[in-house]
């Protein structure tokens, strides 16, 4: 029989779940999942990750520093909803300084992780691991062993939310070749041009954006493109930077040069953090491969579905220089277009016990920099930059990471307001309203809103 109290905590979680989703959250990590579905759980530990595993990125720290008191709060909401009675703050130990300024402010129900200084510490299933001790299940989610895993900035917008405030802007870190290197909370639909203004004079030629991070992120030469909800960070580098080079690689290129070149010496896979973990993945033969006369191998290829695209392979362990991490990717999308995508429960069949050598195989993050030649930009920091302009004009993206496309509530020459809804995903889809990040005059409705600035 339903108490007062839990028909009272029932109506308050409805009402928290709704606000999330109105407000237009998705995870800020950077898969850009909606966090109302993720919120759809019941989970004994929420897991706040501010590990931050990409090199030359601290904008999960400043959000830490910056705004502690509304992550731990959101933090509470959260655990309130699913049930947690245990929170886990995730740290990088080389983070000293969130660290110090996060342990003292803890409450009693929520912990201090310190995870090791290596890549991909970040990642929900090392996490998960580190912490609990339980394995995700193959093709799983946290969710599966209890878990609920968000972004700390995603805590601070589930708390604005309580509050009736919608997602406007984004937290995200500019490095690499410019003059002042700076991490700020920025308007969603802010040009990279706009960002990189900021930061004063771009110091190479031909410049290239490496969006979200050296390891996972991807390159883009388009600098009228508009940052997003998941935006962590803009890292300019020359176009022909070695890591550059590497992820541009065309594919005909990397399974021609992997089928000439591998000579299955395994360090692909013996490297590789979910393989260590014990999931059913083995890059070394998915490159064996490339060997076979059919289009595919239907044996060897299935080999390639437990990755994470996290690069270790291709970036940090293969003497070859070859591309282990795109020839998985492109045989991950052909796996799916032939049907023979296994189910979660093959997977998990084929799962191993945790690789004995796994604490030792972690890869250094400072070495990591220095392989990746980014060694002299590590060297400067990348401060926190209060900014208190608005860009002139916002381009807002209506196509997220999952779930339907926002249908647009505006139209060319309306006015609008920071945190007004100007789009929305129709109402029995999966997906969250968009909302506009400066107060203007609407310009253009097409894939994108845009919004010029009042006076401009």
């Amino acid at each position: 029989m339903n108490t007062s109290r839990d028909i009272l905590v029932g109506t308050l979680d409805d009402t928290l779940v709704d606000k999330v989703r109105q407000a237009g959250i998705v995870g800020a990590g950077g898969a850009g999942f909606p966090c109302y579905i993720k919120m759809d759980t019941q989970a004994a530990v929420l897991i706040a990750n501010g590990a931050e595993c990409e090199p030359l990125l601290y904008k999960d720290q400043f959000v830490m520093q910056h705004f502690t008191e509304s992550m731990l709060q959101g933090m509470q909401l959260l655990m309130a909803h699913i049930g947690a009675s245990r929170g886990v703050l995730a740290i990088k130990q080389k983070h000293q300084e969130s660290i110090a300024h996060v342990q003292p402010l803890l409450p009693a129900n929520i912990e201090l992780k310190i995870m090791s200084n290596v890549y991909p510490a970040g990642d929900e299933y090392e996490l998960v691991y580190e912490i609990t001790g339980q394995r995700i299940p193959a093709g799983g989610l946290p969710k599966d062993v209890g878990v609920l895993v968000q972004n700390v900035e995603t805590l601070v917008n589930v708390y604005a939310a309580s509050q009736g405030k919608p997602v406007t802007h984004t937290m995200l870190t500019v490095h690499g070749e410019v003059e002042r290197p700076f991490t700020a909370w920025l308007p969603i639909g802010m040009s990279y041009a706009d960002v990189l203004d900021l930061a004063g004079d771009i110091s190479c030629e031909l410049p290239v954006i490496i969006e979200g991070g050296a390891m996972m992120g991807t390159v883009e030469t388009d600098f009228s493109t508009p940052i997003t909800a998941t935006s962590s960070g803009l890292l300019v580098l020359p176009h022909d930077a070695a890591v550059v080079v590497k992820k541009t690689e065309p594919e005909h290129k990397s399974k021609r040069i992997g089928k000439a070149a591998c000579d299955q010496c395994t360090l692909c896979t013996e490297m590789c953090p979910r393989y260590l973990l014990g999931y059913p993945i083995q890059p070394h033969l998915v490159m064996r491969s490339l060997l076979t006369t059919d289009a595919m191998s239907e044996t060897l290829s299935l080999h390639a579905q437990a990755c994470s695209e996290c690069n270790v392979c291709t970036l940090w362990a293969c003497p070859e220089q070859l591309n282990p991490r795109d020839v998985c990717v492109a045989v991950k999308r052909d796996l799916k277009a032939q049907n023979l995508w296994q189910s979660a429960e093959h997977l998990q069949a084929q799962t191993r016990p945790v690789h004995s050598m796994r604490e030792y195989r972690g890869v250094p993050t400072a070495r990591l920099i220095r392989r990746l030649g980014l060694e002299r930009y590590d060297k400067r920091p990348a401060p926190w930059l209060p900014v208190k302009t608005q860009p002139a004009r916002v381009a807002i993206s209506l196509r997220g990471h999952f779930g339907a496309i926002a249908v647009p509530l505006v139209k060319i020459g309306d006015k609008v307001s920071v945190g007004d809804r100007i789009a929305a995903p129709p109402a029995d889809a999966m997906g969250v309203p968009v909302h506009a990040s400066i107060s203007g005059t609407v310009t253009s409705v097409a894939d994108r809103i845009t919004i010029q600035r009042n006076g401009h």
